[in-house]
């Protein structure tokens, strides 16, 4: 996520987080007049993120990826801030093509054996690390009590098409053979991502169907599920509202750098058999490119008779859930999502 890294940056982060502390009619007028699209009213604290980040700078897509990354990482931290959390640890174990990072996460007062969550992170397939979302996994492990461990797979250019979903791959299969020598319940772990983090999760759903083991629950954040069409909030919300058409080019043109099929199983799930995957809380924001494939895909599952909660966070933009420490809109929505999870491995 790119916001407010300069705005918030430095001596300016306090002043700026106690500006969203305001009273929601002071930060209204500060928005602007109410934007309005397709019914939807976009909520003030994000109208305002969105002003803040149009006086910021450069967008992260025209930057070169290197420092791309770092600039998502500063402003993830910055909106995200640091949840509290009973232990963090981190440990690397074989991946497809070497050693392969997880961190886990333990919320306080858990011991035992416990339900848990395997995160993937979004970024388009370019950005994103354990760090950048360091505060969603806090926040989801302490908010619904589970255990989380999060994997940072490859990253292309680096490593392009299928490395990232083989890393995940492989870490899903390692945590689901030790779960019980790490504390985790095997017959509840869910598995969970963000953005091009939660279209891997429905891959690894649909594929553990058939190659096991398979999870509990599915939770699904704003998913990219379809690299085969472009679906019309991608071209609605192509500008102006954080994700833009841009990014998601940007992502896909390193990720894809053959003729690769775009039904592929590993890239669009919502073009595949979804018969028998795990129920699913799918959430989507209603001022996002990807608000569309989400919904879509969550209708899919529906029509395949498979059990799904879809939640539209109507006035909420992309990358929400990264956005911890900033108002009260999204820390809100992430609190349902906490709930979601919880009941789904209750």
């Amino acid at each position: 996520m790119a916001l407010l890294s300069h705005v918030l940056g430095g001596a300016r982060a306090a002043a700026a987080r106690s500006l969203f502390k305001l009273p929601r009619p002071v930060i209204a007028r500060l928005a602007g007049d109410p934007l309005v699209i397709n019914g939807r009213t976009l909520d003030p604290e994000m109208q305002l993120l969105l002003r803040l980040q149009r006086i910021e700078g450069p967008a992260v897509e025209t930057l070169a990826i290197t420092k791309g990354r770092k600039q998502v990482l500063s402003s993830a931290r910055l909106v995200g801030g640091t949840p509290p959390i009973g232990a963090v640890t981190d440990r690397t174990i074989d991946g497809p093509a070497g050693p392969l990072a997880l961190r886990f996460y333990t919320p306080r007062g858990l011991t035992g054996k416990a339900p848990a969550l395997f995160y993937i992170h979004g970024g388009a397939w370019i950005f994103g690390d354990l760090d950048s979302h360091d505060a969603v996994c806090r926040f989801l492990a302490e908010e619904a009590q589970v255990r989380v461990v999060a994997v940072d797979y490859r990253l292309a250019p680096e490593a392009p098409f299928p490395a990232a979903f083989e890393d995940v791959w492989a870490a899903w299969t390692w945590i689901t053979s030790h779960a019980q020598g790490i504390g985790i319940d095997p017959d509840r772990i869910a598995v969970g991502g963000d953005s091009a983090g939660g279209g891997h999760a429905a891959i690894v759903a649909q594929h553990a169907v058939a190659e096991g083991p398979a999870p509990a629950f599915q939770l699904l954040i704003y998913p990219v599920t379809d690299f085969l069409e472009l679906s019309e909030s991608r071209m609605t919300y192509a500008e102006g509202f954080h994700l833009t058409k841009a990014y998601l080019d940007l992502g896909e043109a390193n990720y894809l750098v053959g003729d690769q099929d775009r039904s592929d199983g590993r890239l669009s799930p919502l073009r595949q058999d979804v018969t028998g995957v795990a129920p699913a809380y799918v959430v989507t924001a209603g001022f996002d490119p990807l608000l569309d494939e989400g919904k879509a895909y969550a209708d899919k599952l529906r029509e395949a008779g498979v059990p799904v909660e879809y939640v539209c966070e109507e006035g909420l933009i992309h990358a929400f859930a990264n956005m911890l420490s900033i108002g009260t809109a999204a820390p809100k929505a992430m609190r349902g999502v906490a709930a979601a999870l919880q009941r789904g491995l209750s």
